[in-house]
């Protein structure tokens, strides 16, 4: 650097007032670029996060979907290979359960006991229907209603359906709150990464950064201890979701480990045609009993008024069919500890994101690693001395570098703190089995990934340096050997349901 370059500064409004090469206009040019490198740097921070919660968002999405299109594909096939051509007048009741399962689980706003306790209704009609089908069609709404109305004491199914809704019911809240908690977490990275840069804290981030070049520094790098200090006071409010966000992540933990707990994501799911085959079974050893009270309780069977009756004649013992059954094997049992460990270990990497995010863009290239008298203190080449201040916007009251009003927190980052509460307390309702809506909290949020960084702009690995460019348990899960399941000895293809409604003539045909 020529001395009829340098000047003794007192232009300057950022960098100290002593013997300088820069002029006013470049230390303007090189305030803007700081600001915009160091925002720059905090959004790729972000979007580093928001590429993890997005991974593990379709890792899970695409293990819970396969496990419930398999189910519903282990029925299906069951039915066709026994029924043949039988089963499609009554395929539309099963496929309309998964579908409204699908929905549930996808964001769509539904009562998952009504969509249960609906499916049992319409499956108890076909099986009325079936019991006589030449006065099939004449049975009248009223009646089938009142026959409706009558399960809630006679109960036809036997406990069947209790059991699948307790258990059914909680997983699919517990899912849904977690790919919607990731959404969310993904939703607040992205708000919060995007905060505009004070003005104190640009005059900050030049002061460490470029005006040790004006005063030919240029190699010298920022004394750790100086950088901390500056980007604490920068990111104060940003450190402010600790708290929350720690109880967030903690609370998704707990979640996820949950999927593992006996019984197993994969053992409910599989459950719902094992249920429905013993709801059926049930059904068809009362059959008589069942049916002889509701024609006495509603009396008329059809709109012409013709009386309800039962013969006389004796019925022919229906043989006896044996339940279907689930028997998770251990390469299902490995995927999902696979889909546990994975997710738990990738949330914990970001459970202490905020506080550490000042470190993060401290380290590397960006400060020196010690605090020695060989570094940039903010004014010289020499040591720093003042201490460390703590994180958040509380422990800023006395940060020498940045000028912070510790009173007049920022707006944007304080509704993200009361939403990050709004959802913990979620989750830990759908811990215990109590049904969330998450629809209410922000516009953009939905099941199908929204909030989280488009593919192309996702970066992984750990936050950028800022500075110029130079023996467990086991767990059973998915299908019965891998994604398909055979009808067997000990795994009978759920035909029973529909066979009961054939059987189901022959037993109450007058």
């Amino acid at each position: 650097m020529g001395q009829d370059k340098v000047s003794k500064g007192e232009h300057l409004r950022i960098c100290p007032q002593g013997y300088t090469c820069c002029t006013i206009a470049m230390e303007e040019t090189l305030s803007n670029l700081s600001r915009r490198e160091f925002e720059g740097l905090v959004r790729e921070a972000g979007r580093s996060i928001q590429a993890s919660l997005n991974a593990q968002y379709r890792t899970f999405d695409t293990y819970f979907l396969e496990l419930l299109n398999g189910s519903e594909r282990w029925l299906e096939e069951a039915f066709v290979a026994a029924l043949g051509d039988l089963y499609q007048p009554n395929a539309g009741v099963f496929r309309d359960l998964y579908s409204d399962l699908r929905r549930y689980y996808s964001g769509a706003s539904l009562n998952l006991e009504e969509v249960l306790d609906e499916f049992w209704m319409r499956l108890l009609e076909r099986l009325l229907k079936a019991s006589d089908p030449e006065t099939a069609s004449l049975l009248s709404d009223d009646f089938l209603e009142c026959a409706s109305k009558q399960t809630e004491t006679l109960h036809p199914f036997g406990d069947a359906p209790r059991e699948l809704k307790t258990k059914l019911v909680r997983a699919f809240i517990a899912a849904r709150a977690f790919v919607q908690g990731l959404n969310v977490a993904g939703e607040i990275v992205r708000k919060v990464s995007q905060v505009p840069l004070s003005l104190e804290c640009n005059r900050a981030i030049m002061k460490l950064v470029y005006c040790p070049h004006c005063r030919g520094l240029g190699s010298v790098k920022p004394c750790i201890n100086y950088c901390k200090n500056v980007m604490k006071g920068c990111l104060a409010n940003q450190a402010d979701l600790d708290t929350e966000w720690q109880s967030l992540i903690e609370t998704m933990l707990q979640v996820a480990s949950s999927f593992g707990a006996e019984p197993s994501m994969d053992t409910v799911i599989y459950s719902i045609p094992v249920r429905i085959s013993e709801a059926v079974l049930t059904m068809q050893e009362n059959m008589e009993i069942y049916t002889s009270k509701v024609f006495k309780a509603c009396g008329d069977r059809g709109e012409e008024g013709t009386p309800s009756s039962i013969s006389e004649e004796p019925k022919k013992k229906a043989s006896t069919v044996t339940a279907l059954e689930y028997k998770p094997s251990p390469k299902s049992a490995a995927r999902l500890e696979v889909q546990v460990t994975d997710v738990s270990s990738k949330l914990k990497e970001m459970q202490f994101y905020w506080i550490q995010l000042p470190s993060a863009l401290c380290s590397g290239k960006t400060a020196s690693s010690t605090n020695g008298d060989k570094c940039w203190n903010g004014i010289t080449k020499a040591s720093y001395l003042p201490e460390v201040m703590g994180d958040g916007l509380a422990n800023q009251i006395n940060n020498p570098e940045v000028e912070i009003d510790i009173t007049k927190p920022d707006r944007t980052i304080r509704q993200q703190i009361m939403l990050l509460k709004i959802t913990s307390n979620r989750l830990k309702n759908a811990l215990d089995g109590n049904d969330v809506d998450f629809q209410d909290t922000s516009d953009d949020f939905s099941g199908s990934g929204s909030g989280m960084c488009a593919d192309h702009l996702c970066v992984r690995g750990r936050p950028p340096v800022f500075g110029p460019k130079t023996d467990r348990p086991k767990l059973y899960a998915y299908g019965p050997e891998n994604k398909r399941v055979k009808g067997s000895v000990n795994q009978i293809q759920p035909s029973v349901i529909l066979l009961v409604l054939l059987l189901a003539t022959l037993l109450l045909r007058r």
